[in-house]
């Protein structure tokens, strides 16, 4: 009786020390939350509020009378540079290079790592050794030998236009942008798959050899199919980095209307009107980050699903 009696301040004890860890972890974690999503909100609400407001309020206050103004303007009348007619040129030109960029990497990462796993060769550790070291190369150490094949690829462009009448893209600025993307991208794409097929079962793939299924066959059929956690994981990944890029947009697309959407909302912060609107500017943002915070919104949560998924073999 006495035993019984002696454990349940001990129980009672444990209990209290869990539920106070429990609340100091969470409430940890919750001002960081806040500290981290504070510029997010500071963004929303003076994207809504008008001049006066911003230049007589209280930054963190909310909107006393909400406007829509800033966004439009933003989308179709901001003067990006000298020309003054929004972002929504450069929102599509970013569309227009993301899509493919993502498509053709995602593809290309999918059946490297399928050939790297599944159709090994001789030498196929050296090819993913080498792959992989180029996922931390430096951007900027490609600059100038990437803008010198880039250069080639124009004046190759420029000669298919004088014997055919057209450039198929060559020496196009979004065009530029999308090979560069893609070829940045096939290291850390072959990485995310090869790891994924290195847990695929490998008697699926010898049994529809033996049924005559051919190489892209059982990459269609089969591998593909199976594959979706971790394409979600390559397309989130690459569409953030890809849509948020500058470096490689300022350097071989920062000038004119093709340029993508992150060189033109520096130019809309920079404008030489001499006139900082701070609203217009944070919708503009607002409007640049949109893409990427309705991605994980929409995919989030199979993000760290598709990471965990090859991350265990058997």
């Amino acid at each position: 009786m006495s035993a019984v009696t002696s454990d349940t301040p001990s129980s009672s004890n444990l209990a209290r020390t869990r539920l106070f860890n429990r609340i100091f972890i969470y409430g940890i974690l919750a001002i960081f939350a806040i500290i981290y999503l504070m510029p997010l909100f500071v963004m929303l609400v003076t994207s809504f509020k008008t001049m006066d407001e911003i230049q007589n309020g209280n930054m963190l206050s909310l909107p006393s009378a909400p406007t829509f103004e800033p966004w439009i303007k933003a989308w179709g009348e901001t003067c990006v540079g000298l020309t003054c007619a929004g972002i929504k040129g450069y929102f599509w030109n970013s569309i227009k290079m993301v899509v493919p960029a993502v498509a053709i990497s995602t593809i290309l990462g999918a059946l490297n790592g399928y050939v790297l796993t599944k159709w090994r060769f001789p030498g196929h550790t050296l090819v993913f050794g080498l792959m992989l070291f180029a996922c931390f190369i430096p951007f900027q150490s490609v600059l100038l030998p990437m803008a010198t094949i880039l250069g080639s690829l124009g004046r190759f462009g420029n000669t298919l236009t004088n014997e055919i009448g057209m450039s198929l893209g060559f020496g196009n600025p979004t065009v530029n942008l999308v090979i560069v993307h893609v070829v940045y991208g096939l290291g850390f794409t072959t990485l995310f798959f090869r790891n994924y097929y290195e847990a695929f079962p490998t008697e699926l793939v010898r049994a529809a050899q033996v049924d005559g299924a051919s190489f892209f066959q059982i990459f269609r059929r089969i591998m593909l199919p199976n594959s979706l956690p971790i394409i979600v994981v390559t397309v989130i990944y690459q569409f953030t980095n890809i849509w948020n890029d500058f470096l490689f947009a300022s350097a071989y697309a920062g000038t004119g209307e093709s340029m993508p959407m992150t060189v033109a909302l520096n130019n809309v912060v920079n404008t030489s009107t001499g006139v900082v609107e701070y609203n217009v500017n944070m919708a503009a943002a607002m409007i640049a980050a949109m893409p990427t915070l309705l991605v994980y919104i929409l995919a989030g949560r199979y993000f760290v699903r598709g990471l965990m998924a090859g991350a265990v073999k058997g």
